[in-house]
């Protein structure tokens, strides 16, 4: 009786930490679009004026976009990851908190970035380095949760597909990072440029994986 209280109550924690971390996730997702501010005429209310202020929201737009997107995909991530998880630890609940602590950071970064991502402002490159750091940062923290979890010796996750699937997992948790970190190095040559690297990512994930089917080892 005792055993099978102390694993309902295992599941219920692990259970509330999955919650816990899928409301940060949507919280995070949904304060993106707050930075979007519907533009505000007074005067001069004519077709061309929107236009014109719509305009200054592309860049802020596509920061929008590109964060959606890293978002979405990192709580597709999370929620795999978790799929395999059986037990809760210290160590794992510091690990998630990290990460969700670099998710909810996101609105953040992103709302500097777009804002200082107009032509007029682009030679800035402090907002730039804050985003990249965040992702970077978010990056990091997804690449220790898979290495723990996926660590035999913490007896923290079963049914864990083959060594070789998790190390593509773990190189590609590493692959986002690297490569926005490669942008930003490129934008301190041309800022333009450099904000246009990360969109290379689909293409190198792809070619990960193809290398891993033909070449597992």
């Amino acid at each position: 009786m005792d055993n099978l209280h102390n694993e309902l109550k295992k599941e219920f924690q692990l259970e509330r930490m999955i919650l816990f971390s899928d409301a940060v996730f949507a919280i995070a997702i949904t304060l993106l679009v707050i930075e979007i501010k519907v533009p505000e005429l007074h005067e001069d209310v004519t077709e061309k004026a929107l236009l014109k202020e719509i305009g200054h929201l592309v860049p802020k737009f596509l920061g929008f976009i590109i964060s959606f997107i890293l978002i979405g995909a990192y709580w597709t991530i999370h929620h795999r990851l978790f799929g395999y998880v059986t037990k809760l630890t210290g160590k794992l609940t510091a690990l998630n908190l990290f990460f969700l602590f670099t998710i909810v950071l996101m609105p953040f970064s992103t709302g500097i970035f777009g804002e200082y991502s107009r032509p007029s402002t682009l030679h800035l490159i402090t907002p730039y380095a804050i985003y990249i750091m965040n992702v970077c940062l978010t990056g990091l923290a997804n690449f220790l949760l898979w290495s723990y979890v996926s660590n035999p010796t913490n007896h923290v996750a079963e049914g864990l597909p083959d060594y070789h699937i998790m190390k593509q997992a773990k190189l590609r948790a590493l692959l986002i990072p690297i490569i926005f970190f490669c942008s930003f190095l490129v934008a301190l040559w041309n800022p333009f440029v450099g904000r246009y690297v990360p969109l290379i990512i689909p293409i190198v994930l792809r070619l990960i994986s193809k290398k891993f089917k033909k070449n597992p080892h």
